[in-house]
């Protein structure tokens, strides 16, 4: 009903737009001319306009009564309300605030109408006054007829927009009537709101002891309450009527049973009976173990579906009503066996859904009361003892499968006979609307969780039919975006939506809602809601997808341009993309919390200079820490610090890991490798100098014995190319005569390469008979004779 009475409105605005206007011309002549025509198409144009408005006008008027007729009807409902009637109590409530929020959204137009056409008439009565004063000597007689055609056409122009502008004072009137009792409608219904809100969390009533000791009065008050409220009309007809409402609900619940029984003859036999075939033999066992699960789930599938086209085929209020809240009833039933199907195995099933059977059972029995708007008292009477024994059943099943079942769903158990405990004591000490909200937030908290834990499991096994480690950056990034962002995501709002839906059965979803978005920490520095912080948090979620996404991005990029540079200049655009990414996370959490930056700056400025000098030795690091990123060393370069010896196998902004040749892993500071004088062994070519020594007796041929070494080192094709192998003569010993004999070998196997060399030697000089001296002790005993 506004949305026509927007469009309407839209409609009137859209014909009181001003036509073209008239700029400078050359000449006066030339501007009344202009004006002239002008005004004969504005006329025109206004007439025609003004035969169309006329049943515009009558749309804009029935539109505004029917508004008002509303606006009584839900009047008469909200003030008609008990208080005992607490379900009936917050329709009206929220019956009330819709309609008044919906009434401002559309007839916002309305306004602008009411001043566009204020303002059209202003105009043309400054435009006839200029026209009217106009000095006529020295006119011609041409300027002289365009002037008075062009006062006749605004003269007339004026009076059609101020006999429409008349035709709007009576819709103004409405208007106005509409917006003071919508507006005192809003106001009463708002502090309804407050009292029931403090009833439920705050001042709560007597409890359940002291109510049943006034049991006599208590049910004297609930039968008189019943019988008004549940009496049959006989005088006049209402669709709120018990019949109509006895007659509705039984229909919906006729429609389940019927969902149920097709469904059971269907599955039970039909579909039974295809999966024993040949066809299916390996998949029978699992169907048949899955079976009573799969009649459920397509029970509940089919009944939704029933509810969708009733819900859209009714124009009853009641059976929307009903309708909306049994779909969110099955939305939870649904996926407890969905998720059941997927995860759980056969012969666990069976148990597995009878652990849920008591917070079925009792989110049911909120609903009906909800759909029936049961008196509170009556509530209060029943649901006490109602949650007592669901407890116990809670309890005697997770005794009872405590084996059985998967520990996921146990846990899940556990914290529903917490929820059930905390509604028994909440009800008990005379809280018992605050016991409703309970059960009505676990219900869909839970549908939340088990909805996000089917998609899940599903994403996990997809993940194991086709392993992640071996798909490429291309087709990784939309699973790692479900599974780091869809999902924990959907589980921050999940929270958020449970809340809102439960106090949704009391109507209470805008209080809700705006209590979300209110700061619970409101200074001048800084203000925190719980809408920000969730906020944050899937922002944190996002920040850190699109880092490990373009990480991945960039290793790529680098193996394909330089597999030889790769990882080293990965980890310094790795490290930049880390502070780039990160630090626009901390800049958006700065904005949503709203911290000042006057208090910002205050704060870190105090902090500068002590962390300034706490930070000196990281800093430096730091700097260090790029420039040997940029290419001095990279990881898997051999280098030499300190007669230590090792692989570079990690640089970061502060240290660099070296693991050494007897597998110890030791952090060198980056500062350390600029101030101790490091040696990259890699840098180059790969390959460096040893310098090994032999000593040959005196009198052997010195040029045969380099001769030989050259020629035998050469042969073993493990030194450098590029640098022949060069024997010298060091020194002339003692013994011997001393060789220095000068190889490049590979740096990554020097060790391994200089033993190979050496036995060479050995065996070369062995095999020609060449003397290796070595030292020899003469020992000689003396006997001397005794007395």
């Amino acid at each position: 009903m506004c949305r026509k009475l927007f469009f309407i409105t839209l409609s009137l605005l859209l014909l009181t737009l001003p036509a073209r206007a008239v700029l400078q011309e050359d000449s006066l002549k030339n501007s009344l001319s202009v004006l002239r025509h002008e005004l004969i198409t504005q006329h025109l144009e206004q007439t025609k306009q003004l035969n169309k408005s006329k049943y515009v006008n009558e749309q804009v008027m029935n539109q505004l009564k029917e508004i008002g007729d509303k606006s009584a009807q839900v009047s008469l409902m909200l003030y008609s309300q008990k208080a005992d009637n607490i379900f009936d109590l917050t329709y009206a409530c929220q019956q009330a605030t819709e309609l008044w929020k919906d009434f401002q959204n559309r007839t916002r137009p309305f306004h602008d109408l009411i001043t566009e056409s204020n303002e059209e008439i202003a105009r043309y009565d400054s435009l006839i006054n200029v026209l009217s004063t106009m000095y006529t000597f020295g006119l011609t007689a041409r300027m002289k007829t365009d002037r008075n055609v062009c006062l006749t056409l605004a003269v007339s122009i004026r009076r059609m927009l101020k006999e429409r502008n008349d035709s709007y004072q009576e819709y103004i009137q409405y208007y106005e009537y509409n917006r003071h009792q919508l507006q005192a409608l809003d106001t009463y219904a708002q502090q309804r709101y407050e009292e029931i809100q403090a009833s439920i969390f705050a001042n709560g009533s007597d409890n359940y002891i002291k109510f049943l000791k006034t049991a006599p009065y208590r049910i004297s008050h609930m039968n008189s309450s019943l019988s008004e409220k549940y009496t049959p009309q006989s005088v006049v007809r209402s669709q709120w009527d018990v019949r109509w409402i006895i007659t509705l609900f039984s229909m919906i619940l006729v429609y389940g049973l019927i969902a149920i029984f097709i469904n059971y003859m269907s599955i039970r036999f039909l579909v039974t009976k295809v999966m024993k075939t040949d066809r299916f033999e390996q998949k029978s066992h699992a169907f048949l173990a899955k079976r009573t699960c799969i009649i459920m789930l397509a029970s509940v599938v089919t009944f939704s579906i029933i509810l969708v086209i009733i819900r859209l085929l009714s124009p009853s209020n009641f059976v929307h009503m009903a309708c909306s809240l049994l779909l969110e009833y099955t939305w939870m039933l649904a996926v407890i066996f969905a998720s059941l199907l997927l995860r759980v195995d056969g012969s666990q099933t069976h148990n597995t859904y009878r652990i849920y059977y008591p917070l079925i059972v009792v989110a049911f029995t909120v609903i009906t009361f909800r759909i029936v708007m049961l008196p509170g008292s009556i509530v209060t009477l029943l649901f006490p003892p109602l949650l007592l024994v669901n407890a116990l059943w809670q309890t005697r099943m997770i005794c009872k499968y405590h084996g059985l079942v998967p520990r996921y769903d146990l846990n899940l158990a556990y914290f529903s006979l917490f929820v059930f405990m905390f509604s028994l004591v909440s009800s008990w000490i005379g809280y018992t609307m605050l016991a409703v909200q309970g059960i009505i937030w676990w219900s869909m908290q839970l549908a939340c969780i088990l909805t996000i834990a089917f998609f899940h499991d599903y994403l996990d096994q997809y993940k194991k039919r086709h392993p992640v480690k071996n798909m490429p950056v291309g087709r990784i990034w939309l699973i790692r975006f479900v599974d780091a962002v869809l999902i924990p995501t959907a589980l921050v709002i999940s929270f958020i939506l449970a809340v809102y839906w439960a106090t949704d059965v009391f109507n209470l979803s805008d209080l809700t809602w705006k209590l979300f978005r209110t700061d619970f920490i409101n200074s001048d520095k800084f203000r925190i809601s719980i809408y920000s912080i969730a906020l944050v948090t899937i922002l944190w979620f996002v920040f850190n997808y699109l880092n490990q996404t373009v990480r991945d991005a960039i290793k790529l990029y680098l193996q394909r341009s330089d597999p030889s540079t790769a990882a080293a200049r990965g980890t310094m655009y790795i490290n930049v993309l880390q502070v780039v990414v990160w630090g626009a996370w901390l800049l958006t959490t700065l904005s949503v919390f709203k911290i000042s930056n006057t208090w910002l700056v205050v704060v870190t400025g105090g902090l500068s200079t002590g962390i300034g000098f706490a930070m000196k030795d990281i800093l430096e690091n730091i700097y260090y820490g790029i420039s040997l990123m940029t290419g001095r060393i990279k990881i898997g370069d051999y280098i030499i610090c300190e007669g230590v010896r090792g692989r570079v196998s990690s640089i970061s902004y502060t240290s660099t890991l070296i693991e050494a040749l007897d597998g110890s892993i030791i952090a060198f500071q980056n500062s350390q490798l600029f101030t101790k004088n490091y040696k990259n062994m890699t840098k180059n070519h790969g390959y460096e100098l040893d310098i090994l020594e032999v000593g040959v007796a005196y009198g052997s041929n010195i040029k045969e014995v380099k001769a030989l070494l050259i020629d035998a080192i050469t042969a073993l094709g493990i030194t450098y190319e590029k640098k022949p192998v060069n024997v010298l003569l060091k020194s002339f010993d003692d013994s011997c005569i001393t060789l220095k004999i000068l190889v490049w070998v590979n740096v990554l196997t020097q060790g391994t390469d200089d033993s190979v060399i050496m036995e060479c030697i050995y065996d070369t000089l062995n095999r020609n008979g060449i003397e290796i001296p070595f030292p020899q002790r003469e020992i000689t005993l003396r006997h001397q004779q005794g007395d």
